[in-house]
């Protein structure tokens, strides 16, 4: 007797062919896409009778440059989605890798779901993911004077810029960051008796 998580996984694997890859683990089932079938995995994911996820629970960029203590080989952008069959009762991870890490540009899926257009906005700003045929891609979290992308794993931590009320000029103005960086060293108690009286 096979088990819904197989009788997905199967499903899939006969639905999408050779374009992706199926696996599960934990519980999860998870489509690795290729870019350059990304669009059409997807709309055929929505409209196939067998399939039918017709809801896009969330869509989110990954940056993959220090994964596995920096022994990852693969490209370092990807777009990792969640799907849900609210007919069957099915979710799917489909995970898409953008091929060029200079420039990561993956299809946007807002035509197969309008809901995406936030998502990739935030991904576009956060990781900088293109997403190609999205019609208003542009900043959604930080400002458009944001130099960089925050959540990419060589993002300094102290950013580049500093924002601050100028009294002289009387607006806000950005400038380098004044914070010098340093080491905390924690204080470490190295006495046996410590706190017993």
């Amino acid at each position: 007797m096979t088990t819904k998580i197989e009788n997905l996984a199967s499903t899939l694997g006969r639905v999408l062919g050779e374009g992706a890859t199926v696996t599960s683990a934990l519980g999860e089932v998870t489509v690795l896409v290729k870019a350059a079938d990304y669009l059409a995995a997807m709309a055929t994911l929505r409209e196939h009778a067998e399939l039918q996820f017709d809801e896009l629970i969330d869509l989110c960029g990954v940056d993959y440059l220090s994964y596995g203590e920096g022994t990852w080989e693969g490209a370092r952008f990807a777009a990792v989605s969640h799907l849900l069959s609210t007919v069957h009762n099915w979710r799917v991870r489909v995970r898409v890798f953008a091929p060029d890490d200079e420039m990561p540009i993956i299809a946007s899926v807002t035509t197969v779901w309008r809901g995406a257009n936030w998502y990739e906005r935030e991904a576009f700003d956060l990781y900088g993911i293109l997403f190609e045929g999205h019609n208003d891609l542009r900043r959604i979290l930080t400002d458009y004077g944001f130099i960089g992308h925050p959540f990419r794993k060589d993002f300094p931590i102290s950013g580049y810029v500093e924002m601050r009320y100028d009294p002289e000029q009387k607006r806000v103005i950005y400038q380098p960051v004044t914070i010098e960086p340093r080491e905390i060293i924690p204080r470490v108690i190295r006495e046996e008796t410590y706190g017993m009286k």
